[in-house]
């Protein structure tokens, strides 16, 4: 089964934490910054995201949407 996350930006605030339990490195640091200036993450669509949704669980500020194929 396939997946991919969107993130919103202007929740994200850079924490970080989704790219360290990421188990399939699909997400990476972005070099744009949101409305309040921190540097958000992005989705690199490798087509390794198997939608687990950890990312998502573990962010704080709720920022990523899990979707599966």
């Amino acid at each position: 089964m396939k997946g991919y996350i969107e993130i919103d930006r202007e929740f994200c605030k850079g924490c970080q934490m989704c790219i360290a339990f990421c188990p399939k490195n699909a997400i990476s640091t972005s070099d744009k910054l949101n409305a309040n200036g921190y540097q958000v993450v992005s989705f690199n669509g490798n087509g390794e995201c198997t939608g687990c949704a950890v990312c998502a669980l573990v962010c704080p500020e709720a920022a990523i949407e899990v979707y599966r194929d």
